[in-house]
Order: structure tokens, then sequence, then C-alpha cells
């Protein structure tokens, strides 16, 4: 006697977030594609755009405190122009009108919690100042929201423990 197997299906509250895989760092990527993103990102830092160059150039010369924005990062399967694990924030340089596979890929990004910003190459030649108000405000927001939800995540879990380690006052002792 045979027995019948039936499929159940999962209630949308009732399934958990997907796992992280255990290939390509994380993320569903071959180890392969993944080297090739890169080589292409190492590339494309040692040829940079103008405009590239002088926003690096303003972020080297910057003090964004605890802060950095790595040039052509690496993030899933997008490389962005600049990106910072901290703030979970990426920005975007557009060299011409932002295309579909941009907006998607900006999408894919959002999904997984970085926020993109997009900024002109031409605002960023022309006027550099306003761009970076706008990336400091940026910033501002995106460190707010991450208070918030670290916040919320104290509340909502207030048995763990969040104590670090204490340092010795005097080091030469």
């Amino acid at each position: 006697m045979t027995v019948k197997k039936t499929l159940h299906l999962r209630s949308p509250s009732e399934q958990a977030e997907p796992a992280i895989k255990k290939k390509g760092r994380g993320w569903e990527i071959s180890e392969k594609r993944l080297d090739a993103l890169h080589e292409r990102a190492r590339d494309m830092r040692r040829h940079p755009t103008p405009a590239h160059q002088a926003l690096a150039d303003k972020f080297a010369t910057a003090n964004l405190g605890r802060y950095t924005f790595k040039r052509h990062a690496v993030i899933g399967s997008a490389i962005v122009d600049f990106g910072c694990h901290n703030l979970g924030m990426a920005i975007a340089i557009d060299e011409d009108d932002g295309s579909p596979i941009d907006a998607r890929r900006d999408k894919s990004l959002e999904a997984v919690g970085i926020r993109v910003m997009r900024v002109k190459a031409s605002d960023v030649l022309e006027n550099i100042d306003e761009v970076l108000e706008r990336i400091g405000a940026g910033m501002r927001m995106q460190a707010a929201k991450k208070r918030a939800a670290a916040q919320a995540h104290r509340a909502a879990n207030p048995r763990q423990n969040y104590s670090r380690p204490k340092r010795p006052t005097n080091a030469r002792d």
C-alpha cells in the first residue's frame, strides 16, 4: 500500500525570511560570477570617470566619522559607485539617463536594506558642494533610520545582553 503525499503550503504569516545561502559569500551568486564582479570593480577603480574621481577626492578628505564610502563596491550582484556598509547606503553616479536595469538594480538593493542615492555626473562636476549637502542629509536620514531600528529591536528583545567588554582605564599600568 502506498502512502499518498499531499502538499502543505504555509500561510504568508508563517513563512520565515529565507536563510542565507552558503554560496557567493551569503548571496545566491556563484563564486565565478562574484570573482568576475570583483575584477570588473577593480578595473573601474583603476579607470574612474571625472565625476567619480572628483567625488572620491572629496570623500577622501572629508571627516565622515565612523562612516566610510568604498569606491566601486560590490553589493550582491551589483557594483555601486560608492558604498557605505555601516550605513547600508550606496551612491550611484548617473553618467547618462537612468536605464530600466538601474531601476531594477536599485529595487533589488533596497529589498535587502541598502538605500540607493542617485546623483547626476554633471551635478558632481558643476556643483559638488550641493551634492555633498544632499549626501550628508541622506546619511543623517539613514543613520536615524538605523538607530530607530536598533531601538525597536532592543525594545522587542529586552532579555538580550547588549553590554560591551570594559576597556582598561589606563593601558600603561
